[in-house]
């Protein structure tokens, strides 16, 4: 199991910081996810690849930084 960091861009509000964990929480293999909207990043833990993750924030509409 490993954690990866997502630097994340768009997340203004406690909405957005709930949106982008319930789409991190619905990847195969994520154990646990951990959004902080100040710091505007998540850190995920679980088997789940960067990619995979990288692609569930899009598809709710944010961006990865540096992705």
């Amino acid at each position: 199991m490993s954690e990866i960091a997502l630097k994340i861009e768009g997340m203004t509000c406690d909405h957005c910081k709930m949106a982008v964990e319930k789409a991190l929480k619905g990847v195969p293999g994520v154990e646990s996810v951990k959004v902080d909207l100040d710091k505007k990043e998540a850190a995920v833990t679980g088997s789940a690849g960067r990619d995979a993750l990288v692609k569930a924030v899009e598809d709710a509409g944010y961006n990865v930084v540096g992705a």
